[in-house]
């Protein structure tokens, strides 16, 4: 199975994560969280990122999840990138967030294109985009 770590600025990450094992019915397993604050050191985030990697990492590779690419938690996870092996995806949405943890038995990189698809998809218009029939 493919580990998920959530990499955000602050609780944005847990939150996903509670709200995510509410919807799916219960925990979640595999999956971690790592909170980053203005405070905090990128040198000693990286650690505890790679700390967490290896606890998550079963065989399957890891995708990392973040929230804004270029902000330090996109450049935390800059730096733990392994092609095949770790994977990051930025612009974290509950909606990505539950594509990713309802299939992650495939490969690595089809978790990664799951992210994507999930991002992008659950960005709705609703005033033009909803159904008119209801």
């Amino acid at each position: 199975m493919i580990g998920i770590l959530l990499v955000t600025h602050g609780d944005i990450g847990a939150a996903m994560l509670s709200s995510a094992s509410q919807i799916l019915g219960g925990a979640v397993k595999q999956v971690a969280t790592l909170s980053v604050w203005r405070q905090d050191d990128p040198d000693d985030l990286v650690l505890r990122a790679r700390e967490l990697l290896e606890e998550l990492e079963a065989g399957d590779g890891v995708l990392v999840l973040t929230d804004i690419f270029g902000a330090t938690p996109g450049n935390v996870v800059s730096r733990l990138l392994d092609d095949n092996h770790i994977e990051g995806v930025s612009g974290v949405s509950l909606p990505m967030l539950l594509r990713v943890l309802t299939s992650r038995n495939g490969s690595l990189s089809a978790a990664v294109k799951r992210a994507v698809s999930g991002g992008s998809e659950g960005v709705v218009h609703m005033n033009s985009d909803r159904c008119l029939d209801a």
